[in-house]
């Protein structure tokens, strides 16, 4: 019999929690404080802990934490922000909220993480910052990224949407940075029920100047400065808590069915994912190449098996790019263009099972088969 494998698990995950994430919300509802409550200060003094960072102030999703980090810098209009083309849109639609010009450099085409040999070729008078992406939940080469940040004077702010929970050989996220930021939707390795992110840092001035600018620009009730909106509720943040104890484990549960996949299609024609050597890779996606990208997808979809691309269109190669915003494209991105037409992620989440695994392992070995016989 065929196995049907969604790509997501989120039910599944739901029910596994369900007694402490209903008492958790019900805490919540009882207690009548929904917003800027105890129960974000309790999440964010945990992630902090988790993060091994001074600070962690939670906001309204992963988008606002990278632009708001930009606001306390004072990164804006005349500033270019060094980043990469190979990310989710709102990597780079952060930096144009924020008034600053993006700047692209290529992707290692390995990790598909930003090649950080391109970095200094991109660096202008007008560079302030670098936000290197760490993409897939393989992290970023962050050594390389400080020393040339040290070298240029410039900010490092990390876009840990997809890693959290991963770490380098010899770092952790977070620890060689101004600030990291995180995404909450319920799609990532830690996921709540709507919207919402976070800022980590080590800097109290930028955590401090995140609090204001997300609750209006206020430090207290009724003082008031130019701020915004973007702020985590604590329904979300009660959930975050109850799921952030499960985080390592549910990562490594990843990890053990990426092995699974690793093992079973070493053989294919297929390019694996890499993880770099003595680095944690969380596998927020278990992203693969092919020539036949499209035809994989339709062959595994008539096995009921759902396997999505993340992202088969590069960002300076979308319909109207840039949209009116300043840009700038620093050398080839032939790395990041060749990946987005060849990648196509297979599912992999903490509840997915060994043998849906295999049922995926199963449907490309064939399918692979088909294409060799051609």
């Amino acid at each position: 019999m065929s196995v049907k494998v969604g790509f997501y698990g989120h039910v599944r995950q739901y029910h596994n929690l369900k007694i402490e994430i209903d008492a958790a919300i019900l805490e919540v509802l009882e207690s009548g404080s929904f917003v800027m409550g105890p129960k974000l200060k309790q999440f964010e003094t945990e992630l902090a802990a988790y993060c091994h960072t001074q600070e962690a102030v939670g906001v309204n999703s992963g988008t606002d934490a990278l632009w708001l980090v930009f606001m306390a810098l004072g990164i804006g209009p005349s500033d270019e922000v060094i980043t990469t083309s190979n990310t989710f849109f709102a990597t780079a639609e952060a930096i144009w909220i924020a008034g600053a010009t993006a700047v692209f450099v290529d992707c290692e085409p390995k990790t598909c993480n930003i090649d950080v040999n391109l970095i200094e070729a991109a660096i202008t008078p007008r560079t302030k910052a670098i936000v290197p992406v760490h993409l897939y939940g393989q992290a970023a080469e962050m050594r390389k990224v400080a020393e040339i940040a040290r070298k240029h004077n410039l900010y490092v702010i990390e876009d840990n949407a997809q890693a959290l929970g991963a770490r380098g050989p010899d770092f952790k996220l977070g620890e060689l940075s101004d600030a990291m930021c995180t995404s909450f939707i319920i799609q990532k390795n830690l996921g709540c029920f709507g919207d919402g992110g976070a800022v980590v840092t080590n800097r109290t001035d930028i955590a401090e100047a995140v609090r204001k600018l997300r609750n209006h620009g206020s430090p207290k009730r009724s003082v008031h400065s130019m701020g915004y909106n973007s702020r985590l509720d604590d329904l979300q943040a009660a959930v975050l808590s109850v799921k952030l104890k499960e985080l390592d484990k549910w990562n490594d549960a990843r990890r053990g069915f990426a092995k699974q996949y690793d093992e079973g299609l070493k053989g294919t024609s297929l390019t694996l994912p890499t993880a770099l050597p003595g680095y944690r890779h969380i596998y927020h996606l278990y992203v693969v190449e092919t020539d036949n990208r499209d035809s994989l997808q339709d062959y595994l979809k008539l096995r009921d098996i759902t396997a999505l691309t993340h992202y088969p269109i590069a960002i300076h190669q979308q319909e109207g790019f840039p949209w009116g915003k300043d840009a700038r494209i620093a050398g080839s991105l032939k790395n990041a263009e060749a990946s987005a037409a060849r990648v196509l992620s297979l599912p992999i989440f903490p509840e997915i099972t060994s043998q849906e695994v295999q049922a995926v392992i199963d449907g490309v070995v064939e399918w692979d088969r088909t294409r060799k016989g051609k």
